[in-house]
């Protein structure tokens, strides 16, 4: 999402229909969808299947029956929701919330000049300047809210984009190009590496075909597609591809099993369409605000209305009255100073997490595997890989030598069990670096290559530990080759080797266990012996430890080829085999992982002492995930598993409450309730949910949001999209994320980096507190604008503010001061302290009574003070004027007497009423700039925090000067804002007030410091 986009998020917050749900489904059917895939068409037998679909493998359907299935069931596509009319959006935009209010006023101000006018066609044009000023500013709101498209259609825009256009499929018995739209359930299709599966589909055969599931998983690791049934679950199984993923390698042969809405992408892309749009927190805060202001304004507003037609004020001038009420109260410049606010500081979402649920890959991991350790002379050795330095090979345990008895710890290129190890891994890695002259000039870490992840990490270790990999393997020229299958679990390649040994060499690598069963020797220190039990166990013990530690493990061997038997230019047969593939010498095994990225654990550090929950969400192996949480933090103590090994008793035995730390598969998930989930996520500080489906991450964001948790959700894949759009702030990658996710997400982050996210907190926190610190800014002056009012009906004096005058300050002085409150530094140590409640208000009991009964008295009294004196330095003392609004008023009287027994015209009285006006209105604007550095800092002294340090804050200052010059003293201009050129002098009064605000602040925020929690620092603050 943009920044616009979130701004206008905001906006939404100001008009009605912007903040409410868009339900696109109903209750059972949306519910349906959250459940698991439960289909059996992968357990069946192929008859059943056949059966069931009623089709023919070798002829394909019939034309005429693909045609009624098509008519029957629909096209092979994902259904749009439906979409709101655009003329709708835009009316729902332009009326209600403060926007409704200003209708209103501007509607009585027309009516009012209408009236006017009807009776005196001399009337001043003020109530029309008025209305149309008004509706301005409605309409530049609701332009501003129109940005806000609709979601959902962005959303389905999105998943069309990645269903595949075209689909080869046997029709009549021959092979037909058709357009995927299509299908139908029971055609068999043909799908070829680099193709988007066109449905869901069975696999009926298949040529080392290996499909991406990242956009469900959101885990990039190539899968291999067989006609196997593996698994009882249908995202699990190898039988089963899905719905718009690439192939990746190979080809296969399938029956369409599910299409369109009915696909696993289309039941995702219905639940993340279907999900309402969440208001965000910051909205619902804003919402707050909105219901306290329109409710003083319509109570006052009604209130007065009686009171003026009870003491016979006539209907008109009552009117009048009603909009100077509504003006006052309503914030008019809230709205572009909360823009710009939001466009400055883009994070502000991310202060109100309480919980984030974080993908692994990418986000937490750096999204390349890494080589991380080796096993070889029967040690483990650590490898350290930079692209800013050597690379670092060290046992973990001295290894001694036994034939000079000396200890050594690092791997010496010249060792021969490494040496053997390295050769080995190198001759059998088919990835290569992506052959450009760029990317060949970086180091091998950043080199792009093309392979699958674990031979990019054995490629990019070859080429730093040895250099030239692509060159070696030119020089020992590749004869023969066994290509890796799920079946055998290992890749084998045959060898002329450039080191003076004329025997053919065979290498193997794959699956550590089914490489040792194959063997008969142990290489250990450069001597070749038995591989006995001894050395099988010791063995197995380091492949559990380094698989514990969640790294996958690749196993190596070789094999010299006796020379009689196999002499150079044997025509050795990959299919029907005719070398030995037994009697292999093991050489040792070496082991990858995605490692954490830099700064994780720190961020997640950071996040603990802030007090936010984080939770990992993956689909990977829950070994792996566990891993990589306890490398980053996430998890720090036992698990119940754990424990029990270490106690030596069931798992079954150890009570959950003794643990902070719990791995929950997605199988197990899928067991709990949703009560039981409840006490999972609040039992257990540190959780770690792994294999979990697109629905479980919705399932997981929805029992964190059941707690009351503001809660964050990465991700970057289709998979990920339901839960960032369920969740209070979606994050989406800005390297990695699909279209998809980024556009139900809230926010991009740009770097793809968790640690990021707490940056943004911390940002997001002080934009927080700076909103609030703009709404007590605000909320302050408007009691202020009311008072004139209230006193002018209470005590019939004559007004001591216009209405005209009132929108100079709202939308002209106080919009800088309001927008420096953006530049506003950390006075604290934001991360130490709790996250916000979702109970917790920005508006509080203790900023109304603050900002309504203290700061705003001052403020009204100083700016009365400065109205009081201009009137009294020109005869009429306070006592004079009270009781004195009818007559002031009316243009009959030319002979009014002041206190001195001078007598005024009516055109003499109206100078002089500018004139009071305006010092009423100097005086707001001085003590404003008291109010804005009382709400400077909440704790901090303004002089500990620096009176300097915020320079936008001093130029708003200036600027808010030569505005209020500018409005006073460009003729005509004045006049019509009701304004007056003052002397200097009259300027000043309001100026010893500023002092007394400015130190009533600092000693309030002398006993916040001072005595923390008790009730007089209570309420004192907000």
């Amino acid at each position: 999402m943009t920044i616009i986009d979130r701004i206008t998020d905001t906006v939404r917050s100001l008009i009605p229909g912007g903040a409410r749900k868009n339900k696109q489904k109903s209750g059972d059917d949306f519910e349906s969808l959250k459940k698991e895939v439960t289909i059996d068409d992968h357990k069946i037998t192929l008859e059943e299947l056949v059966q069931r679909y009623e089709t023919n493998i070798e002829q394909g359907l019939s034309s005429e029956k693909a045609r009624q299935l098509l008519e029957k069931n629909g096209p092979n596509a994902l259904t749009p929701p439906p979409e709101v009319p655009e003329w709708v959006k835009f009316a729902k935009l332009l009326f209600g919330g403060f926007s409704g209010l200003l209708w209103v006023a501007a509607i009585l101000c027309l009516i009012a000049y209408g009236v006017q006018v009807g009776t005196d066609p001399t009337t001043p044009k003020d109530n029309l300047w008025l209305g149309i000023a008004l509706i301005v500013v409605v309409f530049i709101t609701a332009i501003f809210a129109y940005y806000q498209e609709s979601k959902a259609g962005k959303i389905m825009e999105s998943f069309k984009k990645m269903v595949p256009q075209q689909a080869v499929v046997l029709r009549d018995g021959h092979k037909v190009e058709i357009s995927a739209a299509e299908l139908v359930v029971g055609d068999i299709v043909f799908v070829k590496i680099g193709d988007k599966t066109p449905a869901d589909i069975r696999v009926l055969s298949s040529q080392s075909f290996k499909v991406d599931n990242s956009s469900l998983t959101g885990e990039s690791e190539p899968l291999a597609r067989s006609p196997d049934c593996t698994h009882d679950n249908p995202l699990e199984t190898k039988n089963l591809a899905f719905f718009s993923t690439f192939a990746v390698e190979g080809a296969c042969t399938g029956m369409v099993i599910r299409i369109g809405d009915e696909t696993v992408m289309g039941r995702i892309a219905a639940l993340a369409s279907g999900l309402g749009t969440d208001i965000s927190p910051l909205n619902v805060e804003i919402n707050h605000f909105v219901h306290i202001v329109t409710a003083v304004a319509v109570t006052f507003g009604i209130i007065f209305l009686i009171i003026l037609l009870a003491i016979g004020t006539g209907v008109l001038r009552a009117i009048v009255f009603v909009i100077g009420i509504i003006v006052s109260n309503v914030p008019e410049g809230l709205l572009a100073t909360i823009t710009v606010m939001l466009a400055l500081t883009a994070q502000q979402a991310l202060g109100s997490v309480s919980t984030i649920c974080s993908d692994k890959t990418g986000t937490l991991t750096q999204n390349r595997m890494t080589v991380a350790h080796l096993w070889l002379d029967g040690a483990i050795a650590a490898v350290n890989l930079s692209h800013t330095h050597d690379a670092e090979l060290a046992f973990e345990n001295p290894l001694v030598d036994p034939k000079t008895g000396e200890e050594t710890k690092i791997v010496k290129p010249d060792r021969p069990g490494y040496q053997a190890l390295l050769r080995c891994a190198m001759l059998c890695a088919k990835a290569v670096f992506k052959p450009d002259e760029e990317n060949m000039s970086k180091p091998p870490l950043q080199r792009t290559v093309q392979g699958d992840a674990s031979e990019t990490a054995i490629l990019q270790f070859g080429e730093i530990v040895h250099g030239q990999v692509e060159d070696y393997r030119a020089k020992n020229k590749r004869v023969c080759d066994i290509p890796f299958n799920s079946a055998n679990k290992y890749q084998v390649s045959v060898h002329e080797t450039n080191d003076g040994d004329e025997r053919h060499l065979v290498v193997m690598k794959g699956a550590p266990e089914r490489i040792l069963e194959r063997c008969q020797k142990i290489f250990i220190n450069n001597t070749e012996l038995d591989l006995n039990d001894e050395w099988k166990q010791k063995f197995n013990d380091a492949y559990m430890e380094l698989g514990g530690l969640g790294e996958r493990v690749l196993g190596f061997c070789d094999l010299r080829l006796p020379l009689g038997n196999f002499p150079r230019g044997f025509n050795f047969d990959p299919d029907n085999v005719n070398f030995p593939l037994r009697g292999l010498r093991f050489l040792g095994f070496i082991t990858m992982i995605d490692p954490p990225r830099p700064g994780v654990a720190d961020a997640v550090a950071k996040c603990r002492t802030a007090g936010i929950k984080v939770i990992m969400v993956t689909g990977d192996h829950p070994i792996t995930a566990k891993a990589i949480a306890r490398g980053v933090g996430i998890i720090t103590s036992d698990t119940a598993q754990d424990l029990a090994k270490r106690l030596n008793i069931s798992p079954d035995d150890v009570d959950p409450r003794d643990v902070r730390a719990i791995v929950v598969s997605g199988a197990e998930l899928a067991e709990l309730s949703s009560q039981e989930l409840d006490e999972v996520l609040t039992l257990h500080p540190e959780i770690v949910f792994a294999r979990t489906s697109p629905q479980q991450k919705l399932i997981i964001v929805e029992g964190c949001q059941r707690q009351g948790w503001i809660v964050g959700v990465t991700g970057d894949g289709v998979n990920d999209s339901p839960a960032l759009k369920k969740a209070d702030i979606g994050i989406s990658m800005g390297i990695t994320g699909s279209d998809v996710s980024k556009q139900v997400a809230d926010m991009i982050l740009l770097d793809d980096n968790f640690a990021t996210i707490v940056t943004g907190i911390e940002e997001g926190r002080l934009i927080f507190d700076n909103l609030k610190k703009v709404i007590a800014y605000t909320f302050t002056k408007n009691l202020v604008e009311l008072l004139p009012f209230l006193v002018y009906v209470v005590a019939d004096v004559p007004l001591a503010l216009s209405t005209i005058t009132i929108l100079c300050i709202d939308l002209g002085t106080d919009i800088v001061p309001s927008i420096s409150y953006a530049y506003e530094g950390i006075e604290a140590d934001i991360l130490k302290r709790p996250p916000r409640k979702k109970t917790d208000k920005m508006v509080t009991s203790q900023m109304v009574t603050l900002c309504y009964g203290q700061i705003a008295m001052v403020e009204a009294s100083g700016a009365f003070f400065a109205y009081l004196v201009v009137m009294a330095e020109n005869g009429f003392w306070p006592s004079r004027l009270i009781g004195l609004r009818e007559a002031w008023e009316s243009t009959s009287v030319n002979d009014l007497r002041d206190s001195y027994g001078q007598e005024w015209t009516y055109e003499q009285r109206h100078n002089l009423d500018l004139a009071a006006q305006t010092a009423y209105f100097i005086g707001v604007v001085i003590l404003q700039f008291a109010n804005l550095y009382g709400n400077k800092t909440t704790r901090r002294s303004v002089f500990q925090q620096g009176i300097f340090s915020n320079r936008f804050m001093i130029f708003a200052i200036f600027f808010t000067i030569a505005l209020a010059c500018f409005l006073l003293y460009v003729p005509t201009l004045n006049r019509a804002l009701n304004l007056a050129p003052n002397r200097f002098l009259w300027w000043l009064p309001a100026i010893p007030f500023f002092f007394y605000l400015f130190a009533f602040n600092e000693a309030r925020k002398f006993f916040i410091r001072k005595y923390p929690g008790r009730y007089p620092s209570r309420q004192l603050t907000y």
